[in-house]
């Protein structure tokens, strides 16, 4: 069960996210991903990148950057994601207002947990699937997920950051829907050679 509270969310999801990194073998990060356009090492990248910018947005954070993907992608998540742990752990902001031009207002642990653990958390079954690696999720955040975004799908689709939605059984269990949801194909493999 993943805690509910930003910090000790973020120190779990993060955690599970750096035991992927960690073990991706030295040759498998260039190994073609989910997502169509990225290959493992995008999926650190999208992670590293998007973030520092959506959080300077809504407040005067900002994240120092760690090493190039390119060259240490090992070492750029794990710089990122203590940078952000810090900023979850620090009690002065416990009490700050994220104040996102394309947001309504909230509490900043909340807009880190909702917009980026979140996100943190189901790319970890990208970079998983990806390297050929343990890619079971927590099933409880799973079906959270699936039934928190479900009655807004128009909206998140419109967003333009989730593909179609790929048709999963009625019995699927509450990865592979939540996985089909964001337009993942549950049954995705990397390609073989030969």
């Amino acid at each position: 069960m993943i805690p509910a509270d930003p910090a000790e969310g973020h120190r779990t999801i993060a955690g599970t996210f750096t035991q992927r990194v960690r073990g991706v073998a030295g040759d498998a990060w260039d190994a073609q991903s989910p997502v169509q356009e990225w290959q493992a090492r995008d999926v650190v990248r999208h992670l590293v990148e998007w973030f520092p910018h959506f959080l300077a947005g809504g407040s005067d954070i900002k994240l120092e950057p760690g090493p190039s993907v390119d060259d240490d992608p090992i070492g750029a998540w794990e710089q990122h994601a203590a940078a952000v742990q810090a900023v979850l752990d620090d009690p002065a902001n416990s009490t700050t207002t994220f104040a996102h031009p394309h947001l309504p207002e909230m509490p900043l642990p909340q807009a880190v947990s909702r917009f980026y653990t979140n996100d943190v958390f189901m790319h970890t079954w990208d970079l998983a699937r990806a390297t050929g690696q343990d890619d079971r999720l927590d099933v409880d955040r799973c079906r959270e997920l699936y039934e928190g975004m479900v009655p807004i799908e128009e909206v998140l689709r419109q967003s333009g950051q989730y593909g179609a939605r790929v048709p999963v059984p009625d019995d699927a269990d509450w990865q592979a829907k939540l996985l089909g949801f964001i337009g993942r194909d549950p049954g995705w493999r990397p390609a073989t050679p030969g």
